[in-house]
């Protein structure tokens, strides 16, 4: 069954899709443009291409034109040449203000952050793969202002699409506010109709092999013109097959352009074939035994994979590659087909000539294609679509939102999907500081709202109160979350309950707390967890996760490290692949912590016993702190929760999301908010337990339970849906009436 995502109008989504590329020449970034289309149109979106250059040859252009839903807006047939940066941000802003879009789908650093000036901005769907490829490069002079230009991108976009997890994980690293935004839209391979996976090497003919695409030094298609040479000295009879006409002139070497061109035309045992459709191309590919997609090492870095390679595999034609993280990830490290130098293709490709070998890496190569085909794209929009068009509760009307306070940093994705949701307009009163606040600007707002959230209950919270008691109108309602921090302080005590219709707690034992240490109504006090963003965390675990232990937030000292580090130590002994990652600034950065003397004397004696244990000192990894929280977490099994006490402690769940298994001491409450399978007595049982996880083979089966648990409980979706529920419908009831929101309890250990 197909779902149609609509606008907050009620209306299909439309999309405004523009590369930075010519769709003349048949390359990875012109087939992602075709794949796009394909891919938003399969999501059932209404699509308009906008072309760069002037149409020579319709071998991409022509099958978009064919789709029901499709527009593609070509350049005139007089035009002098390619549009510019600036001629291509004029036109899409030009189509957009004559008939608004949903999204804008862009490709290219350069005009992507020409656009993010127009009102474009916040509607971009940015897709980057003209960045610097390392730290290196992002710092270097030669780059100077593209770390800036770069977040000013990310701020104006709905979502960052990046081709691997790789890229993503970089941009996170590099750019705090890409954090959340980043997405992945890997290659797409769409095999032309008609077209299956051969079934494999023909016996009794010479060995053929195929590039398609550019010619260029780095993409080592001259050295490939000696392999059927070489191959010959080794007994291997082979074919060269090369399709594509587009031949780099080089300025480092300015020879190569003509070497290429001689060698395509006259190498025995070689046949050009020419620039040919993208569907011609795959045909010829189909009729050989082996694609080669091996490269320079100077692309070994690189952040993006190659669609070559996928649609290859996804024809069942193994190919040859370098061996990087990236492609072990896709392949298997083992895949057979790896290799750095000529030398080395020369060997593999003669050992591939044997049938058991030609097999193995065929059917990894066919295995890898499934997941990058144009469903799987059309599903992971599909996804992205609700997000940025969630619908409204049932029963909801038009409604004016303020969301007040001084730090939002736990409320910004309610805060994304409130803004995103039909019929509803939010403005925020952003608080310079916790007590510090602009009258004038909250009477305007205030007066304005038919719903104030205040985020914190401190003075933001009492100044609402104070406002809405005396000038509010009765339709007029104010919600309060309330945290660990403030209930603690004075001002629950100073707020007017009877002005508030629901104070929101994030979970069942500060909700009862909170109704015992401040008297308010009980019907008043509910409880909506924290969320977590389970899509974004759900990533591919780095090798050796099993062994790492993950610790985010080490200060203040009741967080309590000491017990995590007794965790390890008791690990340590019998297996020192345990490490202990701890994603956290450290106490001498916060102020407020290290001027307290007591704070500061427990940590300088921990910091002591880690540094001169010959057991620990390895075993002990901080890294800093920052956003990139689903990136750090990839390298972790398991994630701790040590701490004193917690009102709700995002950590296990944010690393049962990506897979990880959580580990906590009982703290008060934890086993409301956690299944108690996850909960050990004290450190001694808490290391126990994970070397047994380990030892028995059960990590695998103990993370998906975790995962499952946290998806069913705190998903994002969910927590948005609750908090849109809460927020935009009103019970017929008065609200001290109301039945309590709660969170699902976590389901008992079987």
């Amino acid at each position: 069954m197909t779902v149609t995502t609509t606008t907050a109008k009620g209306n299909r989504v439309r999309a405004l899709v523009y590369g930075d590329v010519d769709l003349n020449i048949i390359d990875g970034s012109a087939i992602w443009a075709q794949a796009m289309v394909q891919a938003l149109r399969e999501a059932d979106v209404e699509v308009t291409l906008v072309l760069k250059a002037p149409v020579r040859t319709d071998r991409l252009v022509a099958p978009l034109e064919r789709l029901p839903g499709v527009t593609v807006r070509r350049r005139p047939e007089d035009a002098t040449g390619p549009l510019t940066v600036e001629a291509a941000a004029r036109l899409l802003t030009e189509l957009d203000a004559a008939e608004p879009y949903d999204l804008i789908v862009v490709r290219g650093r350069r005009l992507a952050v020409r656009v993010t000036a127009t009102p474009l901005a916040g509607r971009l769907w940015t897709y980057l793969t003209d960045v610097p490829q390392n730290a290196a490069e992002m710092v270097a002079p030669a780059n100077k202002g593209v770390r800036g230009e770069l977040a000013a991108v990310a701020r104006a976009s709905r979502f960052l699409l990046c081709q691997t997890e790789e890229l993503r994980c970089f941009l996170e690293g590099m750019l705090h506010k890409a954090a959340g935004k980043c997405v992945l839209f890997p290659p797409v391979v769409v095999l032309p109709e008609g077209l299956e996976p051969t079934p494999g090497r023909t016996p009794g003919r010479p060995l053929k092999l195929v590039y398609t695409g550019k010619f260029a030094p780095r993409w080592n298609t001259y050295e490939m013109t000696a392999l059927p040479r070489r191959l010959a000295a080794r007994g291997v009879e082979a074919e060269l097959h090369m399709v594509g006409d587009k031949i780099h002139n080089d300025r480092t070497d300015p020879g190569f352009s003509r070497r290429m061109r001689v060698a395509l035309e006259s190498t025995p045992g070689l046949v050009w074939h020419g620039g040919h459709p993208r569907a011609e191309a795959m045909r010829v590919t189909s009729t050989c035994d082996i694609g080669l997609s091996w490269r320079h090492p100077d692309l070994d870095a690189s952040l993006e994979l190659s669609t070559k390679v996928l649609e290859m595999g996804g024809l069942g034609v193994p190919v040859v590659l370098n061996r990087t993280p990236m492609h072990e990830n896709l392949l298997g490290p083992d895949y057979p087909l790896f290799a750095g130098t000529e030398d080395e293709v020369v060997d593999v490709v003669a050992a591939a000539a044997e049938p058991a070998t030609y097999t193995v890496a065929r059917d990894r190569c066919l295995k890898a294609a499934r997941e990058f085909t144009l469903q799987a794209a059309a599903d992971r929009l599909r996804g992205y679509l609700r997000t940025a068009f969630p619908s409204a509760p049932e029963g909801a009307g038009r409604t004016k939102v303020v969301v007040a306070g001084h730090d939002l940093k736990f409320f910004t994705r309610l805060l994304d999907h409130l803004r995103s949701l039909p019929n509803v307009e939010v403005r925020v009163d952003r608080w310079p500081a916790l007590g510090k606040h602009d009258p004038e600007v909250g009477r305007e707002l205030a007066a304005w709202a038919d719903v104030v959230v205040c985020e914190w209950c401190g003075p933001n919270a009492i100044w609402y109160s104070e406002w809405l008691k005396r000038h509010g109108r009765p339709d007029q309602r104010l919600i309060v979350r309330l945290h660990r921090f403030e209930l603690y302080g004075a001002w629950p005590g100073r707020l007017d309950i009877d002005a508030v219709d629901q104070v929101v707690c994030v979970s069942p034992h500060y909700a009862d707390l909170t109704r015992k240490m401040t008297g308010w109504p009980a019907g008043k006090v509910t409880v909506i967890p924290n969320w977590v963003d389970d899509a974004q965390f759900g990533r591919a675990k780095l090798p050796g996760a099993e062994h790492h232990l993950g610790l985010i937030g080490l200060a203040p000292w009741r967080k309590r490290l000491d017990l995590a580090v007794d965790v390890l130590e008791r690990l340590r002994r019998d297996d020192p692949r345990f490490t202990l990652f701890i994603k956290s600034k450290l106490p001498w950065d916060l102020p407020w912590i290290w001027n307290r003397s007591e704070e500061r004397e427990r940590f300088e004696a921990l910091f002591r016993r880690i540094r001169r244990s010959p057991l620990l000192a390895p075993g002990v990894v901080f890294d800093p702190a920052g956003p990139d929280v689903a990136s750090w977490l990839r390298r972790v099994g398991f994630v701790l929760s040590t701490s004193d006490d917690e009102s709700f402690h995002l950590a296990p769940a944010e690393g049962m999301a990506s897979g990880a298994v959580p580990a906590l001491l009982p703290w008060e409450g934890s086993d409301r908010i956690y299944d108690r399978r996850w909960i050990h007595d004290d450190p001694a049982a808490m290391a126990d337990a994970i070397a047994a996880v380990v030892a028995e083979g059960r990590w695998e089966e103990e993370r998906a339970r975790a995962r499952e648990e946290v998806r069913r409980s705190y998903a994002l979706d969910l927590v948005c849906d609750r908090w849109a529920e809460l927020v935009l419908t009103r019970s017929s009831d008065d609200a001290a009436g109301r039945t309590p929101t709660t969170c699902p309890a976590p389901t008992p250990s079987a």
